[in-house]
């Protein structure tokens, strides 16, 4: 009697052990979901038909994830161009602070610690395919050192614009090798297939993909069986007048039917998203998963691309290298089933240096203290946001010293060459979105508030290619 006793005390122990570890590994997988950012290049606010109804190429599936999960109105990139808005990503550091606020060949440095390698450091696979811009091969910033286990695509910015190419760089295993690949194989195609791979292959542990499509950007250059779609029977754009663009001493191609082209490489971003949304349906993961949608700044008008035509930036005014509203508010769709509020539209406001923190909150990884972003992982679960930026602001430098902030509602630009006066713009986005009412003069008490609210915001770049302290005076 005693023995039976005591085996059914073991058993019953040994089984309480087994459904504590089980509950336990449940309750750690819950804790690092998966994390999926799709960062376009280039895409206007308007280009996505559920943040712009009068878009003319229908985002279909783009607008389903917005329809499962929440859409952001009022997010912000981190910078007007390429680079600096990425850096600022991965980095959690606005353009007062970070170490890359322009676009050229410039390398993350050792000391700049990404998003990438926190997670990798919390377990998670990381892989990123597409378009990285912060670091060559024999740099600090190559993206091995910079987090990413696994990586397919382009380090090069200017070898981004080619979707057609005769090579690209692989990492495996932490190793970075250059690959050479059939020049006439798209691009995109094969990174889509990469990131897919990915997502399959690390299926059984938390990851994070970093998605980094080139889609829309210059070259407007897409397969022609893609061409065709967008295509009449006798070979004439729907998408009419056409101005065909030539190649001129410039890196882009040149392409005879430029809105037919960039309509396709709508469709085809449109498309890509859905086979990413399906793949992580089809795998079981669709509980456990975030998935990102933004783009790095806005609309483009390069290679014969026509932002007016498309109403690129929808209501907003201006384009990508314009701190107004078109140059650095963009779309941004949270998607996760159970953990984000499906058919949610919020007008939080914030922006790209507040992904670290927000991410890092959400898979219960730290980050770093000395940044500028804050977490946002209660307006993504769609609860009140109690912390909130006091101010957001940027910095850019190409034909001229241009600076932004936003209070609220209230935003002041500030335009500056070197030897000539400063220009002030002040607006009230909750009555002005297109920033077409510059009350300055009217509210100098506002300007004086914002100008020394600018100026506190900043410090000299360490980077000398970016202190532009001798123009901004």
């Amino acid at each position: 009697m005693k023995i039976r006793k005591l085996f059914y005390l073991i058993a019953f122990s040994v089984i309480s052990n087994l459904q504590v570890t089980e509950s336990s590994a449940q309750e750690k997988k819950a804790s690092r979901p998966n994390i999926i950012f799709i960062l376009t290049d280039d895409l206007g606010y308007g280009n996505i038909t559920s943040f712009n109804p009068d878009s003319p190429v229908p985002t279909p599936n783009i607008d389903k994830m917005a329809a499962e999960g929440t859409r952001f109105t009022r997010f912000y990139s981190g910078s007007p161009v390429c680079a600096p808005s990425r850096g600022s990503l991965l980095t959690g550091k606005h353009m007062g602070h970070a170490y890359i606020r322009g676009n050229g060949n410039v390398s993350l440095r050792e000391q700049d610690t990404t998003l990438a390698q926190r997670l990798q450091n919390n377990g998670y696979a990381t892989g990123m395919f597409g378009k990285w811009g912060l670091g060559l091969e024999n740099e600090p910033g190559a993206p091995q050192l910079k987090g990413f286990d696994t990586f397919f695509g382009y380090l090069l910015q200017k070898h981004a614009h080619h979707y057609f190419t005769d090579f690209l760089y692989e990492v495996k295993n932490r190793e970075l090798k250059k690959v050479n690949i059939d020049s006439t194989q798209y691009s995109q195609s094969l990174i889509m297939d990469h990131a897919l791979s990915f997502i399959e292959e690390n299926k059984d542990r938390p990851f994070f993909l970093y998605l980094s499509t080139t889609l829309p950007h210059a070259e407007l250059k897409v397969p022609d069986s893609l061409m065709a779609r967008f295509r009449n029977a006798d070979g004439s754009s729907k998408f009419p007048p056409e101005t065909p663009y030539y190649r001129k001493g410039s890196t882009y191609s040149t392409q005879l039917q430029p809105h037919a082209a960039f309509a396709a490489m709508l469709y085809r971003l449109d498309q890509d998203v859905a086979r990413v949304l399906k793949q992580v349906k089809d795998l079981g993961l669709d509980d456990n998963t975030y998935i990102v949608f933004t783009s790095d700044n806005g609309a483009h008008e390069e290679g014969g691309a026509d932002p007016k035509f498309f109403n690129s930036s929808g209501p907003l005014r201006g384009l990508k290298r314009d701190v107004y509203e078109g140059g650095i508010r963009v779309p941004l769709i949270f998607r996760a089933p159970g953990r984000v509020p499906a058919g949610k539209v919020s007008n939080e406001v914030w922006a790209f240096w507040d992904i670290m923190p927000t991410l890092g909150e959400i898979t219960s990884t730290p980050v770093p203290a000395a940044i500028d972003g804050i977490s946002f992982e209660k307006t993504i679960a769609g609860k009140a946001q109690k912390q909130k930026h006091d101010y957001l602001y940027w910095q850019f430098n190409e034909g001229q010293f241009k600076e932004a902030l936003i209070q609220g509602n209230w935003k002041l630009i500030r335009f500056k060459s070197q030897g000539k006066p400063e220009t002030l713009e002040l607006y009230d986005l909750n009555n002005d979105i297109g920033e077409k009412n510059n009350i300055a003069l009217t509210k100098p008490a506002k300007v004086k508030e914002l100008k020394a609210l600018m100026q506190s915001a900043k410090s000299p770049s360490e980077n000398p290619l970016f202190n532009w302290s001798d123009i901004e005076k």
